[in-house]
């Protein structure tokens, strides 16, 4: 049971994840490969500041968010200079630079030896101890994320957002600001990813570098692409599909010698048939074209 517990946790973190980076790469069409950089951004914030400093959860949330943020915003200012094919290699690029920091500025942190004794959290004065508070803590995030990415992504910014996503020249034709649209968008994007670090640390109680590697991003990439570009509720199926499929096939009856290999195999095959079968994600809307997305005076 308490494994189970450990597993929709996880789901709850990379279903905000997903849907973070969904804001950007679905809704901007800005995909990125440094999302596990401001997520680890926002991990060691938290881990550093409540080990070395003793602040509280509710006061490293909004340190974490603000120096991750900061972080987006100079990426993105220089990485929109490019287009298409080059941006994914700029965010790739940061996020080498994000995990070789984390992993050899080691008066900070601690290097590949990583941070351990980070405390738990506690609200109003009472320990989020158990998994099954933690999964309940988790959940209201989840409803908050959804809530606040729902609101964000049905509003004129957001009709601005498909519009760019789907033709850019169209959307600057409007008047739209379009370089100062995907800067918010994606600045947004690794503030809410740094909540989820935050999150995980405490969860965890300690922190390396191996848990934010590109390998993570394009986990992370994966989850959205298989639940839908924009499509908010798709990354909820596709975070538990994907993070309980390998718990499942664990349950497959093979001899030792050849278990390991033949489930990464299956779950590979399992994931190309996905792609096949849902082209457009989980998803089955078509792709709206952006027929009214403004009104013009």
């Amino acid at each position: 049971m308490e494994y189970l517990l450990h597993l929709l946790i996880l789901v709850g973190i990379y279903v905000m994840l997903s849907q973070s980076l969904n804001l950007s790469a679905g809704f901007g069409g800005m995909i990125s490969l440094a999302h596990a950089g401001f997520y680890g951004v926002g991990a060691y914030t938290a881990a550093l500041l409540s080990v070395n400093y003793q602040l509280p959860f509710l006061l490293a949330l909004p340190a974490a968010m603000l120096l991750s943020g900061l972080l987006a915003l100079i990426v993105s200012a220089i990485a929109l200079r490019t287009i298409d094919d080059y941006f994914i290699i700029c965010t790739l690029g940061i996020q080498v630079i994000v995990f070789s920091l984390m992993n050899n500025w080691m008066y900070l942190t601690n290097g590949p030896l990583g941070i351990p004794g980070i405390p738990g959290i506690q609200l109003f004065g009472i320990d989020i101890e158990s998994k099954w508070a933690f999964l309940l803590l988790t959940i209201f995030f989840v409803a908050l994320v959804f809530f606040f990415l729902k609101k964000l992504t049905g509003s004129s910014f957001g009709r601005t957002l498909r519009a760019l996503s789907e033709d850019e020249i169209f959307a600057q034709s409007l008047g739209k600001n379009v370089y100062l649209s995907k800067v918010i968008v994606f600045t947004v994007g690794a503030m809410i990813a740094a909540v989820l670090g935050v999150l995980y640390a405490h969860y965890i109680s300690y922190i390396d570098p191996t848990n934010f590697t590109v390998v993570e991003s394009i986990f992370i990439l994966s989850i959205v692409i298989i639940g839908g570009m924009r499509n908010l509720w798709g990354s909820v199926v596709a975070a538990a599909f994907l993070v309980f499929l390998p718990e499942v096939l664990r349950f497959v009856g093979m001899s030792n010698s050849i278990a390991a290999n033949m489930r990464q195999i299956i779950y590979g095959g399992i994931l190309i048939f996905m792609m096949f079968r849902y082209s457009q994600g989980f998803s089955k809307r078509k792709s709206s074209a952006i027929q009214t997305p403004f009104r013009t005076q």
